[in-house]
């Protein structure tokens, strides 16, 4: 099994940009973490990072007949990005968005989202051990997909 995983625009910046919001760990704290649970998980992660939209969606299309499901943390496009959005519906993968802070706490303008619609579901605020439970849910439902198949 194959998930992608997609960082949006400013995670890069971990570590260093307001970590009194979005913590200390830096990405590629986040990405060890998440190769340790891939391995528990027997899957494989193809992990990718931009702050570019055009090749977010570049990376997302991709995937199509490639991976198993997404797991993605949009940034700043969760809130803007009809494009982005439209590049995840169109994989028809299973999509899980991760966001290390609770966007529902925050600023009005980050209440909305264009990928929790198409999504498989949402964690939210809860740092980045989101990354791992979003991860194990999106890997759960996978292998739950094709045991039916």
């Amino acid at each position: 099994m194959r998930i992608l995983v997609i960082h949006g625009p400013n995670l890069n910046l971990l570590g260093r940009r307001e970590p009194d919001v979005y913590g200390k760990q830096t990405l590629a704290d986040i990405d060890a973490d998440l190769a340790a649970a891939a391995a528990e998980l027997d899957v494989s992660l193809d992990v990718f990072q931009s702050n570019h939209e055009g090749e977010l969606i570049d990376r997302i299309q991709q995937a199509m007949g490639v991976a198993d499901g997404i797991l993605i943390n949009p940034g700043g496009y969760t809130h803007s990005s009809v494009a982005l959005r439209d590049a995840l519906a169109a994989t028809a993968l299973p999509i899980v968005e991760v966001h290390l802070s609770n966007v529902f706490a925050r600023e009005p303008f980050r209440h909305h989202s264009y990928v929790s619609p198409i999504a498989l579901g949402v964690v939210s605020g809860l740092g980045a051990r989101g990354y791992r439970y979003g991860l194990d849910a999106l890997v759960r439902h996978a292998r739950g997909a094709q045991s039916r198949a």
